[in-house]
């Protein structure tokens, strides 16, 4: 595995790219650079077992204490290491990524993703090989896990007392759930009906090779006919280890994370607590959204993709709220990273303070034409250095002028090259990504 961190964590193709080995050498990493108390969790995956428990034993092999909180979501790792009081939290998932892929992350003390500087030296580390044998404790100076059994209790009653905190319940909403067959399958449904809603749930059970496959947020299609079915209020759908959310109105309509964070911030200024009127994004948020937010006099600070970005943007200029389209969310009052549980139960209290349905609180802003295409490639790291790639990117800005923009990049966790194309009509965005991804298969695939 030439590199093992990109943006969010080490990713790879479970036992090929992402081995036991690997896993045992972050484990000791984990001990060496972020301290003895490791809370580790992981989402629904097959492979999810075999990491864990090499992960785990890198730890005690260091004298370290795994606390092992078993299937949860990432954002209650996040909570959970500072409710625990540990060192550091460790999450075993490739969050959004078909099931054969599997990763790990960590989060700090205090809830957050590692800086980049200190991931590559855990990444030298590992690469180095881990401790040297000579050097590890033994004895009764080894390490041991100690089993978390309310973990998921934790992180559910969180959710529901800070819907509380506000003075709402969800009395009279019907919620269509999507787990994705992932981690969330353990705590969303539990903390909807705390709070007073009717529940009707799909693909909440798991067999470790299923999860995101045509479900969840990265596939809408179940959530929607589950909504027309059932006559929900909204629909609920998350990726794998529930760190983002997509939502469905009742007449079928998606609310994406530019929809959700125009709702949310639009009741948090109306409410006082939207410091500096200002809102964090990323360069691929929709026009539409920009749009809405000056409408509102919110201002919005963007960042490059990711919600590492976003958080450090947030946390540098003290702004509450923060997302990407994709559905993830941070309300740093409330988490310290991106939560799918939080984020529904937010738009929801949101929609119900202000007396807005799903419907309306979605026509709050208006989507402008934008195209995205994914284009698998052989080594997406020769993007960078591409000039074809440059020059058709360059002549089709120019052509463009203001009437949007494009974006290429390389995806952090696949091989892939994401072409996004934002453009007031339809028609002409399709063609110009179409030209660009051309471009890109011939040159890389």
């Amino acid at each position: 595995m030439a590199k093992l961190f990109g943006t969010d964590g080490a990713r790879g193709v479970a036992n090929k790219e992402l081995t036991s080995i690997i896993a045992y050498r972050i484990g000791q990493a984990a001990v060496k650079f972020l301290g003895n108390t490791i809370v580790v969790g992981k989402d629904t995956r097959l492979s999810g077992d075999m990491l864990e428990n090499a992960l785990e034993a890198g730890i005690m092999s260091m004298g370290g204490t795994a606390l092992s909180v078993d299937i949860i979501p990432t954002p209650a790792i996040a909570l959970l290491t500072r409710e625990l009081h540990a060192d550091a939290g460790a999450v075993i998932s490739a969050s959004h990524n078909p099931p054969e892929y599997n990763g790990i992350k960590f989060f700090d003390a205090n809830g957050f993703k590692l800086p980049v500087a200190l991931e590559e030296r855990i990444e030298a580390y590992v690469l180095a090989g881990g401790e040297p044998p000579e050097s590890l404790p033994n004895g009764d100076a080894v390490g041991f896990v100690a089993p978390v059994e309310n973990a998921a209790e934790i992180y559910i009653q969180h959710a529901v007392d800070v819907v509380r905190a506000q003075g709402i319940d969800f009395t009279g909403w019907k919620i269509a759930l999507d787990t994705g067959h992932g981690a969330s399958s353990v705590t969303s449904a539990e903390a909807f009906r705390r709070l007073g809603a009717e529940v009707v749930t799909i693909n909440d059970d798991w067999s470790g090779t299923d999860i995101n496959v045509e479900c969840g947020s990265t596939c809408l299609g179940p959530t929607k006919a589950l909504v027309a079915e059932c006559g929900a209020t909204i629909g609920v759908a998350h990726d794998g280890d529930a760190d983002r959310v997509m939502l469905v109105d009742a007449e079928g309509n998606e609310l994406d994370g530019d929809v959700v964070e125009t709702v949310c911030a639009i009741d948090m200024k109306k409410r006082g607590c939207l410091p500096h009127d200002t809102v964090v994004s990323t360069v691929m948020c929709n026009l539409g959204f920009r749009q809405a937010m000056a409408a509102a006099g919110i201002e919005v600070e963007r960042t490059s993709v990711g919600d590492r970005h976003v958080l450090e943007r947030m946390r540098e200029g003290g702004f509450a709220i923060g997302g990407e389209q994709s559905g993830h969310m941070i309300f740093l009052e409330h988490n310290s990273t991106g939560d799918g549980l939080m984020t529904a139960c937010l738009f929801i209290a949101a929609c119900i303070r202000n007396g807005w349905t799903p419907e309306e609180a979605g026509r709050m802003m208006t989507h402008c034409p934008q195209v995205l295409l994914n284009v698998k490639v052989a080594d997406k790291h020769a993007f960078e250095w591409n000039k074809e790639i440059a020059a058709a990117v360059r002549e089709a800005e120019a052509e463009m002028g203001d009437d949007g923009q494009i974006l290429v990049r390389a995806s952090g966790t696949e091989p892939l090259i994401r072409v996004m194309v934002e453009a007031s009509d339809e028609a002409r965005a399709n063609e110009m990504a179409e030209r660009i991804a051309a471009v890109v298969r011939e040159e890389l695939s």
